[in-house]
C-alpha cells in the first residue's frame, strides 16, 4: 500500500487525495483495507491510512465510526467496503 498526497485514476489524471481512517485493533478496518487494496492497481491510486487515535481531534470526529474512506474530503464509504462505489469514484 502506498502513501501519497494524491490518487491517480485509470486515465492517469489526478483525482484527489484518498484517505482511509482506521483504528488499531479494528477487525472491520483490516477487512476494509484488504478489499480496498484488491481494487487498487500498483501505483494507480495510493491511499493514506490514518489511525484516528493518533490525533485527538480525529478521535472525537470519528468516534467509533471507522473505517471511513474519503476522496478529496468526500466520504466514499464507511463501515464496510463498497467496491462499486470506490471503483466509480476512482474511475477504475
Amino acid at each position: 500500500m502506498g502513501v501519497s498526497t494524491g490518487a491517480t485514476g485509470a486515465a492517469g489524471g489526478s483525482i484527489g487525495e484518498l484517505v482511509l481512517y482506521v483504528r488499531a485493533g479494528c477487525h472491520l478496518c483490516d477487512i476494509f483495507l484488504v478489499e480496498l487494496e484488491q481494487d487498487l492497481a500498483p501505483g494507480q491510486a495510493p491511499v493514506t491510512v490514518v489511525d484516528v487515535d493518533g490525533d485527538p481531534a480525529l478521535a472525537v470526529e470519528f468516534g467509533l465510526r471507522v473505517p471511513v474512506l474519503r476522496l478529496s474530503g468526500t466520504v466514499i464509504c464507511e463501515g464496510h467496503y463498497e467496491s462499486p462505489r470506490v471503483r466509480r469514484a476512482l474511475q477504475v
